[in-house]
């Protein structure tokens, strides 16, 4: 008979934050496709004529990105194996909107700010390293 594999401590603990953090992201994509005209004010002009100029290709790639992320994060908490793929589709979005966004397009040179690029690194770091960890969680059979 097999052992049941207690949950850790830290999966609750990833877990949550992962969720935290990908409930920005979410809400980043939704109030900038909607178009939320307090969200997006603190953008210029410029900013947010090239928001708004995204293809739809690219939309679908930032949005697979951000809804994976975030249903990873999830299906993390809940310990199922199927949080290593999602995770890794997010990662597909995260790439192919990185494409887009940093050698297909032209953002405004505002966009080149010391913060933004910061948020892009962290947004790659963290993804993967919650691949990384559900891939370490699904190989301990903490994920199932």
């Amino acid at each position: 008979m097999a052992t049941a594999v207690r949950t850790p401590v830290h999966l609750w603990i990833v877990g949550i934050l992962a969720v935290l953090w990908n409930c920005i992201g979410a809400m980043d994509y939704v109030l900038t496709e909607m178009r939320n005209a307090t969200y997006l004010a603190d953008f210029s002009a410029a900013e947010r004529v090239y928001f708004a100029a995204f293809p739809a290709w690219a939309v679908t790639f930032w949005a697979l990105g951000v809804w994976a992320g975030l249903l990873g994060s999830l299906l993390l908490l809940l310990r199922s194996r199927w949080a290593v793929p999602t995770f890794s589709l997010s990662l597909v979005g995260i790439a192919v909107f990185s494409v887009y966004q940093f050698l297909l397009s032209s953002p405004p040179a505002s966009l080149w700010r010391p913060a933004i690029i910061g948020i892009n690194v962290a947004i790659w770091v963290i993804a993967i390293a919650l691949l990384y960890y559900a891939i370490k969680m699904r190989g301990r059979a903490v994920l199932k």
